[in-house]
């Protein structure tokens, strides 16, 4: 696995951010978020999930990517080496780590929540999927769920399914609703073929960065014990 490890200014340890991408892998798009991190004070780790590929042809992501989220463990497989590699960094402050990830990444973010893993926060945009019966339970950290009310992939019954899990589970659960949306809108638009149902919406990605950022800054703060302030 490839990925973008970007550190903010200075030399002390600071809060950490994973950061999984959508099915077709890591991309440009990631690894500016990754830096985008950084400027605010985190170490960021945009993760792989193809062994350094991107994957442009959507018959081939999909062959991919729906076997690895039908299988948790392997999901949590991929989840814990990028951890590893993000808590090896001399930066990374090992007890502040937050997981924030799109699409597939972001189930892997929760996979390792319903792991145990102690993480700060967890923060998904379309990537309500839901896990073994009972697995919520062991997450520790509030959770932060962002979908598009048009999303075909994660529709209303995907989304009162992740609730519902998060719920009977007594997690610290937020769900955002972004109207007209469908899925992977933050994603800028890309040069080649994409799944049904997948469309970029500016205005909705620039709210959903916001939300990731806020989130991060009440559960994550870059100085302990102060909400960061943007």
């Amino acid at each position: 696995m490839i990925g973008h490890l970007a550190l903010p200014a200075g030399a002390g340890r600071r809060p950490a951010v994973l950061l999984g991408p959508e099915g077709t892998g890591l991309s440009d798009v990631e690894r500016r978020r990754a830096d985008a991190l950084a400027e605010l004070g985190y170490v960021a780790l945009a993760f792989d999930l193809h062994g350094g590929r991107y994957l442009s042809d959507p018959e081939e992501m999909l062959a991919r990517c729906l076997p690895l989220l039908a299988d948790p463990d392997r999901m949590r497989g991929i989840g814990h080496a990028a951890l590893d590699a993000l808590r090896a960094e001399p930066r990374t402050d090992p007890d502040r780590i937050a997981a924030v990830g799109y699409g597939t990444g972001g189930a892997v973010g929760l996979e390792l929540g319903r792991d145990g893993v102690g993480l700060r926060a967890i923060g998904t945009v379309n990537a309500l999927t839901t896990g073994r019966p009972g697995e919520a339970a062991r997450i520790r950290c509030p959770v932060w769920a962002g979908v598009g009310s048009e999303d075909p992939i994660m529709p209303p019954a995907q989304q009162r399914a992740f609730t519902a899990e998060m719920q009977a589970a007594g997690v610290d659960w937020r769900l955002t609703v972004y109207g007209g949306a469908l899925h992977a809108f933050h994603h800028p638009p890309v040069d080649h073929p994409v799944v049904p149902g997948v469309g970029h919406h500016p205005r909705h990605a620039r709210r959903a960065w916001r939300d990731v950022v806020d989130l991060l800054a009440e559960c994550l703060p870059v100085t302990e014990g102060q909400p960061q302030r943007r």
